[in-house]
């Protein structure tokens, strides 16, 4: 049976059955917009309220910098939006808050294939954590990404002003000054994200 973590209160659940095929949870997740929803690996469905202003101002600024990066590059990748849902290897879906992926993953993928949930792992991710959101859940997201396909994952906590960086096969790397410049490294050459821009006007 599916069940459903329901974060933002009560929805109606009768009309779909005991198991959603994929189709069926990209029709509830837009049936019930503005709630943002992820499914894990073993088919629990994860609602989650629309976030709040300050989590959205810090995710909108990490967005417009990722895209102005991308549309300086001479290949230009493809960011999406935090709606976005990518279908992981292992079978869940998720939506980072912020993501990245190059072209030539984008172009591998069958344009059939991309009206639903994207069927591959994004090479960027980007997850910030809410007021209210468990440090440890968050972090076992990050490993998913990266066990996943992603080359590099920032883990961003403006509650505790700290920032965790993954990358595949290294421990990870925690960056507890607030004021430095993140690197994209090789997976965004050139990118940089300076972390107060993520403080709020006084």
């Amino acid at each position: 049976m599916t069940k459903v973590l329901v974060e933002a209160g009560l929805l109606d659940l009768s009309q779909f059955p005991d198991e959603m095929t994929e189709e069926e949870f990209l029709a509830f997740s837009r049936q019930h917009e503005p709630f943002r929803m992820e499914r894990e690996a073993d088919g629990t469905v994860i609602i989650m309220s629309p976030v709040g202003s300050d989590s959205g101002y810090f995710e909108n600024r990490i967005n417009v910098q990722l895209e102005l990066w991308n549309r300086s590059q001479p290949v230009p990748g493809l960011t999406f939006s935090s709606s976005t849902g990518f279908r992981l290897p292992n079978g869940a879906i998720r939506s980072p808050d912020a993501s990245w992926m190059a072209l030539e993953s984008w172009q591998s993928v069958p344009e059939a294939e991309r009206k639903g949930f994207l069927p591959r792992c994004p090479d960027f991710v980007v997850e910030l954590r809410s007021p209210g959101d468990p440090l440890p859940s968050l972090q076992a997201k990050m490993a998913e990404w990266i066990a996943n396909g992603a080359r590099l994952a920032w883990l961003i906590d403006p509650v505790e002003e700290k920032v965790f960086i993954y990358r595949p096969e290294q421990e990870v790397e925690p960056v507890v000054d607030f004021s430095a410049v993140l690197s994209g490294e090789d997976v965004l050459p050139g990118f940089a994200f300076d972390l107060k821009l993520l403080r709020l006007p006084d």
